[in-house]
């Protein structure tokens, strides 16, 4: 790696105090996987209070936590059972308390998960909407008769054709109370009927309950799913699908951006700035500034889906290998999409999706394709989002058969897609490739028993090439993916042009390559990336780089640190004027 400090601005990225995280680097931890303290098996609470140096060290601003709240656990703990509580896995409100505590004494920020589309069945909420019809809260959540003509219960007494996001019916039926509850995801994880007042209400009321203790802003869960279609109509139906497709009918519905604003006038308005970011499955750039145009006081930022859905047209677990310069170019659309009014979040990996390396890198070439793939994410306008373990360049997980996988997703998906004729084996290299588990492998500290994660017995298992592939060996180390994601958080700090610059793309003659340049007044930087395993040249695009060079993922002796003419295979420059 070479890495010059001397472009860096002594003073910082000159943001102002309301707009700071514009140049911060968010780190997510998924709390289960990230560090035991207590040899249970499960990452807890103090467990990330002993690795605060680390992270700071790795020069992160802001912590995000996947839900800590009480949860059954039927979806990891995105089935929220108390939103004032700590689930007992991670600890006590005390432990979160002395966390909160000590990321502020380091400098960073947290930020918590916000699960309120829905909660988990055992919510209290939940518990007295389905004690009767008459129940006060009955009208929290979406209760509806069967159709009729069908019994309760009856395949095709479904209320409507949804499907839920984890396959089958979004209705699941209440015996009791002779009536079907509403759920996108998990039957555990009832919906909220946004459209009470009394349920918006009580949401605000906690979410304030936390800022109040000291919380620095939220991440919010399928944020855009809050408002549904009035009536909650079938929708399409196609030929060869067992249900319709309602997400148009709950993805945007016509309360959505009201009562984002709304929470944003209860909730935000006279805070000392706590950052926003909303989840928003299926956002178009056509309709993004809705969410992120400052003007409208809605939220921050989103998170967009587009370049991790590239290649899964015949599903999530049938992909299909990606086209050259397809990443780039969808990284593009999306810089143009918000231009200089909204704002991006910037990320490849989290604790949905496959790892960065296996899915967009090349795992022979792993240091070289993890920090191309990084200077190509962390140098565009947006906030990076750093997820656990991607500062190692961690790869997918090592799943020989069903048993070794853990996410309700996947192990729905098997048993459907075996049942209905599909051979284990092709079923089970879907989920290899695209499951959730492999980013929840746990965090590879060091090449000890179960890399350091616990003294116990892990969870899942951990990926077995953590003793090549570990923190241990690579904090210290100046030609580490950890050194060079450090790199990057220490640019973002230090230079104003890539905290809030413009965004232009530059042409070149081959779609392996992401050429692209950020401006700011005077100051240029140009951001030159090989994104594929062979040599490919720069053309014209070599002789139009001003300044000197910044920032490089190989060794470069000072005679190589001009332009060159061609880009080695995964390799990254950046250059500063």
């Amino acid at each position: 790696m070479f890495f010059s400090h001397d472009a860096l601005n002594p003073t910082g990225n000159g943001l102002d105090a309301d707009h700071w995280w514009k140049g911060a680097v968010v780190y997510q931890i998924y709390p289960r996987s990230f560090k035991d303290s207590n040899g249970d098996g499960y990452g807890d609470l103090e467990g990330i209070r002993s690795k605060l140096d680390y992270l700071k060290g790795l020069g992160v601003d802001v912590l995000w936590l996947s839900p800590i709240y009480a949860s059954p656990q039927a979806d990891n703990g995105y089935d929220i059972s108390d939103y004032y509580g700590i689930d007992p896995m991670f600890g006590t409100l005390e432990d979160f308390d002395r966390l909160l505590t000590d990321v502020h004494a380091h400098g960073m920020r947290l930020v918590m998960d916000l699960v309120v589309n829905h909660s988990s069945d055992e919510n209290p909420w939940f518990i007295e909407s389905r004690s009767s019809r008459q129940n006060p809260k009955r009208d929290w959540y979406f209760w509806r008769d069967p159709r009729p003509g069908f019994a309760g219960g009856q395949q095709g007494g479904e209320p409507n054709n949804w499907e839920s996001f984890f396959s089958g019916s979004a209705w699941q039926w209440d015996e009791a109370t002779g009536q079907y509850y509403l759920h996108l995801f998990h039957k555990k994880q009832p919906d909220l009927n946004w459209d009470n007042p009394e349920v918006r209400a009580a949401v605000y009321e906690m979410m304030n309950w936390w800022l109040d203790r000291g919380v620095d802003g939220f991440r919010m869960d399928v944020i855009n799913l809050i408002s549904k279609n009035p009536g909650l109509p079938d929708g399409e139906k196609y030929p060869g699908r067992a249900w319709g497709e309602g997400f148009p009918l709950f993805s945007e519905g016509p309360h959505l951006h009201e009562y984002l604003a709304e929470m944003r006038r209860e909730v935000f308005d006279g805070r000392d700035a706590p950052m926003t970011v909303g989840e928003t499955p299926g956002v178009r750039r056509d309709n993004v500034l809705l969410f992120t145009d400052p003007a409208r006081h809605e939220l921050d930022m989103v998170f967009q889906f587009a370049h991790v859905d590239l290649g899964l047209e015949n599903g999530k677990f049938r992909p299909r290998a990606l086209r050259p310069g397809e990443l780039a170019d969808c990284l593009t659309d999306w810089q143009n999409a918000q231009g200089q009014v909204g704002w991006n979040s910037l990320y490849l990996d989290n604790h949905d999706q496959p790892r960065a390396v296996s899915r967009f890198g090349d795992e022979v070439h792993r240091y070289a394709s993890a920090t191309a793939l990084a200077t190509a994410l962390h140098m565009l306008r947006g906030t990076p989002y750093v997820y656990q373990g991607e500062e190692l360049g961690m790869t997918n997980g090592t799943f020989e058969g069903i048993d070794d996988f853990r996410d309700v997703e996947a192990l729905r998906y098997y048993r459907e897609a075996t049942q209905a004729g599909e051979s284990p084996e092709s079923v089970l290299n879907g989920m290899r490739l695209m499951g959730r588990d492999n980013a929840r492998t746990p965090v590879q500290w060091d090449d000890g028993p179960h890399a350091g994660f616990t003294t116990g017995t892990p969870w899942i298992d951990v990926t077995s090439n953590y003793t090549e592939i570990n923190a241990a060996s690579q904090v210290g180390d100046p030609n580490s993916v950890y050194a060079y994601y450090r790199a990057l958080a220490q640019i973002r700090h230090g230079l104003p042009v890539i905290a809030s610059g413009d965004f232009e793309r530059i042409a070149t003659p081959t779609p392996a390559v992401f050429a692209y340049r950020r401006t700011m007044g005077d100051a240029v930087a140009t951001i030159l990336v090989n994104l594929s395993d062979a040599p490919a040249p720069l053309g014209e695009a070599a002789a139009r780089v001003p300044g000197t060079l910044l920032l490089s993922n190989r060794d470069l002796p000072e005679e190589n640190r001009d332009v060159p003419a061609v880009l080695g295979e995964w390799e990254a420059r950046v250059y500063i004027a």
